[in-house]
């Protein structure tokens, strides 16, 4: 791995690192998480790329996925990846979050699960949309929050419904919005 000797870089990084309250990292929603993480991980991209030589590879931070039709070879590369991100980056595979999976089963990547003509929401990302609903409508019938930032938080679901087939679930909250606000 290349190191970084610019002083005014690192005192840079150093600020970022420090203006954490944490101390247990960086939080995952903070932008320079992922600035972070491409700037460490292109080694892995160009390792896949070049070395590897991996034609179908797509990547978003600390998640990626790799398509083949040869599981032998898929399972293969699990171990070659994790050498080289063990010997150059310090790093490891998630053991729980490796999966091989056939095509038919869909891609379950950045939230949203991937078939080969459409894409749906992920079970975990809709659980968790429908409990932030219910709780920012419990909010705002007790004045806890406004009903602009309460329909902020509804269109920006809304936004991520836009991104696959999801008219089912459009229906599903809306009934959720009709039930909660009848009463």
């Amino acid at each position: 791995m290349r190191k970084i000797k610019d002083p005014k870089t690192i005192w840079l990084i150093d600020e970022i690192l420090k203006s954490n309250d944490t101390n247990c990292g960086i939080p995952i929603g903070n932008l320079t998480s992922q600035l972070f993480a491409n700037i460490c991980l292109n080694e892995l991209d160009r390792f896949i790329k070049h070395k590897l030589k991996i034609k179908y590879y797509i990547r978003y931070c600390d998640d990626f996925v790799i398509l083949s039709d040869n599981k032998k070879y898929l399972e293969e590369l699990i171990l070659k990846i994790n050498n080289f991100l063990k010997e150059k980056l310090k790093l490891s595979l998630h053991s729980d979050k490796i999966s091989i999976r056939k095509y038919h089963q869909g891609i379950d990547y950045l939230g949203y699960v991937s078939f080969p003509y459409y894409r749906i929401l992920g079970t975990k990302t809709k659980r968790k949309m429908f409990r932030k609903i219910e709780e920012r409508m419990k909010e705002l019938k007790v004045n806890k929050i406004s009903e602009e930032s309460f329909n902020q938080t509804l269109q920006s679901y809304l936004g991520i419904l836009k991104h696959c087939n999801s008219y089912k679930l459009k229906l599903k909250i809306i009934s959720t919005l009709y039930e909660n606000f009848r009463n």
